[in-house]
């Protein structure tokens, strides 16, 4: 799922401002741009990413800002006296005439000494991964919104597929009349076929019964179908397990498909209802790889 947050604090070597931003992402795919002063903390903020999100490309950001950083350059003043000396001796030399400028002596490559940055230190390392954790539950608070609208309408489909399958059980009701009208027929065939053996005859009707019967897959669908109603309901790590129901539900949507040709006309409406219903199934694999 998608999300962002920042956290900023000060603390006394400086400020840094630390990001996460999400998109969707089947496992957790973590990329961590730091600073050099931090990197040494990046083995603790990786593991503390990981306690807080299991999926999604996670992007994490830290900018640093030193709060000595203008105390940290010193004017070098031997040689700026150096510079100034130079110019007056030049001055003497040359019958020159006009005053030093400041502005083209501070230019001058070492006037200015830069002190070695502080090494960021324990205490530093608990500031940064306790700002780290505040961002990763403002991040959470973030994706659980969009986790909900998305569960909500994963019901939504949910519950049009059941009624899908309601409709198709009524359907196959009223078409069993057709369907075992057919088999006679098929039957009456076989009989007045010579040297029909009574094996045969029994292994055909079976075959034509089990080519058009389709209750079962409709009772295994909708039980399908209503146990993924109850797991997206409950929350929680759910990724894994609604896969494998719309794996079983696609695979008994197919098997109906299959089967509707031996219902006569009204097996063109159960078609229909499956298409249905498969489209339904798609739609809901598409946003279960967004969630946990």
């Amino acid at each position: 799922m998608t999300g962002f947050a920042q956290v900023r604090r000060t603390v006394p070597a400086g400020e840094f401002a630390l990001s996460v931003k999400t998109v969707n992402h089947r496992g957790l795919d973590m990329h961590l741009h730091l600073p050099p002063e931090m990197e040494a903390f990046e083995i603790a903020m990786r593991r503390t990413v990981k306690g807080r999100v299991a999926r999604g490309h996670l992007q994490l950001s830290v900018t640093w800002g030193q709060t000595n950083g203008l105390a940290a350059s010193s004017l070098n003043r031997p040689l700026l006296a150096a510079y100034l000396a130079a110019f007056q001796q030049a001055q003497r030399e040359f019958q020159l005439t006009g005053a030093p400028d400041l502005n083209v002596a501070f230019r001058v490559p070492g006037m200015f000494r830069t002190e070695a940055s502080p090494e960021l230190n324990a205490d530093f390392e608990s500031s940064l991964i306790a700002a780290l954790e505040e961002a990763l539950d403002l991040l959470n608070r973030f994706r659980e919104r969009e986790g909900g609208e998305m569960a909500a309408e994963i019901l939504e489909r949910c519950a049009a597929i059941q009624k899908g399958v309601s409709r198709m059980e009524q359907i196959r009701s009223g078409a069993m009349p057709t369907f075992q009208k057919r088999l006679q027929e098929r039957l009456t065939e076989l009989l007045r076929a010579s040297n029909v053996e009574p094996q045969r005859l029994a292994q055909e009707a079976a075959l034509l019964a089990d080519r058009s019967d389709i209750s079962e897959e409709l009772i295994r669908l909708k039980a399908h179908a209503g146990e993924l109603a109850q797991l997206v309901g409950a929350g929680g790590e759910i990724g894994k397990k609604l896969d494998f129901l719309l794996q079983e539900m696609n695979r008994e949507t197919n098997t109906i498909l299959s089967k509707t040709g031996g219902l006569g006309d009204l097996g063109l409406t159960i078609t229909e209802l499956a298409l249905a219903a498969k489209s339904e199934i798609d739609k809901i694999r598409e946003q279960s790889l967004n969630l946990e």
